[in-house]
């Protein structure tokens, strides 16, 4: 589709290259998490740049992201983080998926697909450790759920968990890691011990080196956004993302004048405001109003007044502001940047969901 409106994603799929090495460590593997299109950044784009920094698995969350990588061509071992939904096993399986599992329910009817198709499936059998998510709960019934496996004409290829709060609180994930592992050596005692048991997101991969286990699972830091309390940058992480614009409209406002709908920003001085085409329909948030920052000209300007659907203001001061000047929405302008992760915080959210919300009118751009 041709582009004609400024707004735009541009993805740096060499940052994406980078974050996958750095988050490469000694004696595992490296599974790159790109469901939810990529995080926001294109899922097969991605995908095929940590593969060839890397990655040896991928990971999604829905059946339909997994065999639409198949579609366009990405053949390495991909794991759904979900059961398959009832009725999808046969097509998930027929697109060499490899399936979680963790219900008695999900268990049979993977089989029963399994069975009809006439081919040898391996899973990744999902314990709760305290996400309570999904997952077997307690996770010390995992043994017999394997055995199970094993009955139903399936191989235990993987084990696996996720932790709630890897990046902040170190005692209860290595507690959670603790019983994780006792549950592994129960298995392996009673000879059902899988080939890979996966434990480490992104914020344990950086932070709790033990949980690495063979084989990473790193999400948000593939993208460079942060996983939480700033753990991202301080390992070196880099954004991949770039959201820009430009402004449609300049005005001149005088003291006394509102703005925007509800007429909620009051202008209380002679200002250069300035019209962008970006709005919430694209994913700009709402409560972006009175909070966040933009960067035009290499400064940062507030924006102001309602956030509406296809455009925000921005209050550029004195400065001498023209249609066609290049507003940073999360990216770097001069010396200036605004993280993804920035725009999150003014407004009471975090990057992913910011990064997942941009709006599918946005286009993505690819750089590297």
């Amino acid at each position: 589709m041709r582009r004609f409106r400024p707004t735009v994603v541009e993805v740096d799929l060499d940052a994406v290259r980078r974050n996958v090495r750095r988050l490469l460590v000694e004696d595992a593997g490296l599974m790159a998490v790109v469901k939810a299109d990529g995080y926001g950044h294109g899922d097969a784009e991605v995908a095929r740049a940590a593969l060839e920094a890397g990655a040896g698995w991928l990971g999604v969350a829905l059946v339909e992201e997994g065999l639409g990588l198949r579609d366009r061509g990405i053949d390495a071992p991909i794991l759904v983080l979900s059961e398959f939904p009832a009725g999808s096993e046969k097509e998930a399986l027929a697109g060499d998926l490899t399936p979680s599992v963790y219900t008695r329910e999900g268990l049979a009817a993977l089989a029963e697909a399994a069975r009809a198709g006439g081919r040898a499936v391996g899973v990744h059998l999902k314990l709760d450790t305290g996400m309570h998510r999904v997952g077997v709960w307690p996770p010390e019934e995992g043994p017999a759920f394997a055995r199970d496996i094993a009955e139903a004409g399936l191989r235990l290829d993987g084990v696996w968990t996720h932790f709630p709060d890897a990046e902040r609180d170190d005692d209860g994930t290595r507690a959670r890691l603790a019983r994780f592992r006792a549950v592994l050596e129960r298995m392996r005692a009673a000879g059902v011990a899988p080939s890979l048991a996966h434990a480490a997101n992104s914020a344990a991969t950086i932070r709790v080196p033990e949980s690495r286990l063979d084989l990473v699972r790193p999400g948000a830091a593939v993208y460079g956004l942060d996983p939480g309390d700033g753990i991202g940058p301080a390992a070196g992480l880099e954004p991949a993302l770039t959201w820009r614009s430009a402004v449609s409209m300049v005005k001149r406002l005088l003291p006394g004048e509102r703005v925007s709908y509800g007429g909620r920003f009051l202008v209380d001085r002679a200002s250069t405001i300035a019209t962008v085409p970006v709005g919430y329909d694209d994913g700009f948030p709402r409560s972006a109003e009175g909070r966040a920052e933009v960067l035009v000209r290499g400064r940062r300007c507030p924006v102001i007044g309602a956030v509406t659907m296809d455009q925000i203001l921005v209050d550029c001061g004195d400065d001498e502001v023209v249609a066609g000047d290049e507003v940073v929405i999360a990216g770097a302008q001069g010396a200036e940047r605004i993280s993804l992760d920035d725009l999150a915080s003014a407004c009471g959210t975090i990057g992913r969901e910011l990064a997942t919300g941009i709006g599918a009118r946005v286009p993505r751009e690819y750089l590297g």
